[in-house]
């Protein structure tokens, strides 16, 4: 069936592999490491790819074949690929795509193991990146050079909740040629789809929302098939491909992302409002407050504001520690994007290693604490998080 005309959350339902002979409603597992053959032809047109089928599950699986083919129609791009993890979505898509003595223009504000592969790994390859300041999109430009050849950012940005204009870098993408990569990964394509605005690849980790229930790791690169293809010959010899029963389950989380984020996104705009107005709470950075200093952008391009929200607790980096300790039902943990709320202090713990002048150059003060919003009642959130305060 031809989902195309459907509206968002039946393509998240209905777009699904061709029933078997057993005409099962659900989509079976397909866990099996390889496909065989009908003769010989078959299997030389396979190897040529004069034929589109399942060879070996390293290069495509039937599960992991619709998990794709859904994050796809919801972004509205043309192919992809999906990945163990979405740090192997990151790495993958950038060493697929980049050369010796390439350049990268990214936004300053980008996840630590990101903010790794372009400062310790990829400088091994001479590709060397420069970074801009997520809140002086102004100044990109002056940061391209002849061999400047991918754009990346993420938006909202991780830790510090900020929104970048992809409109905007869409635009400077298209005027100096260059391929521009958005991670959406806590937008989800729910909320948000970069190729609208000009994006030619978007990144997810779907360990985080795509999931929801903290239950496997994953992630997809999705857009424009010509790059594709270059990440999926590259990710065929490289090995990252994700395992079929993880697919499996993220296509079935893609089935209720729609009403998720929507609960996600509802109680995150109350426990913001909740904190904004507390005494022990310096400022609040959320994308549909009015008061987050790119709410206008954020309101052009998301349907709404996400479950990520950044405020900086009064007192520091003790009493970032001491209102961990002080958490009794939200976790603490390194994940994001559960049905379990989690708080995270990134000075002392995710960001730890950086200096705190490198902190604050991507915007983490010592203050700064992380809550991704669950689905618990929203009112026993807002009390957790109140006492913790006091």
């Amino acid at each position: 069936m031809n989902t195309e005309e459907f509206g968002f959350e039946t393509q998240a339902i209905r777009t699904q592999l061709e029933r078997s002979q057993y005409l099962e409603h659900s989509v079976p597992l397909y866990l099996s490491s390889s496909f065989v053959f009908e003769d010989a032809e078959d299997m030389r047109a396979s190897f040529t790819e004069e034929k589109e089928r399942n060879i070996y599950s390293r290069f495509s699986n039937p599960n992991t074949s619709e998990f794709v083919d859904k994050i796809c129609k919801m972004e509205g791009a043309d192919s992809g690929y999906a990945f163990a993890t979405g740090m192997a979505a990151v790495y993958s898509t950038f060493a697929a795509l980049l050369n010796s003595g390439d350049h990268i223009v990214s936004a300053s504000s980008v996840f630590g193991s990101t903010h790794a592969l372009f400062m310790t790994y990829f400088p091994k390859w001479n590709i060397e990146t420069s970074y801009f300041e997520i809140n002086k999109p102004e100044t990109i430009e002056s940061f391209i050079k002849p061999n400047t050849k991918i754009l990346y950012a993420e938006s909202p940005t991780n830790p510090g909740v900020d929104v970048i204009d992809l409109e905007l870098l869409g635009n400077i993408a298209k005027k100096h040629n260059l391929i521009l990569i958005i991670d959406n990964c806590f937008a989800t394509p729910y909320l948000q789809q970069p190729i609208k605005f000009g994006a030619h690849l978007v990144i997810h980790s779907a360990t985080k929302l795509i999931d929801g229930q903290g239950r496997v790791l994953g992630g997809v690169t999705v857009g424009d098939a010509e790059l594709i293809r270059q990440i999926y010959l590259f990710s065929r010899n490289t090995g990252p491909a994700l395992s079929p029963f993880n697919a499996w389950v993220l296509s079935k989380s893609l089935e209720t992302l729609a009403v998720r984020v929507d609960r996600h996104c509802e109680n995150a705009l109350k426990v913001a409002e909740f904190l904004e107005s507390h005494p022990n709470v310096n400022s609040v950075k959320y994308p549909f407050l009015k008061s987050h200093p790119q709410y206008e952008i954020a309101k052009k391009q998301m349907r709404a504001g996400g479950n990520i929200i950044a405020f900086e607790i009064k007192g520091g980096i003790e009493a970032g520690r001491k209102f961990l300790n002080a958490i009794h039902l939200c976790s603490l943990s390194a994940n994001i994007g559960d049905t379990r709320t989690i708080v995270t202090h990134p000075a002392s713990t995710t960001h730890s290693k950086l200096s705190e002048e490198d902190q604050l150059a991507v915007g983490i003060t010592q203050g700064l604490v992380r809550v991704s919003v669950g689905l618990e009642t929203v009112e026993d959130v807002i009390a957790d998080l109140k006492q913790a305060l006091s």
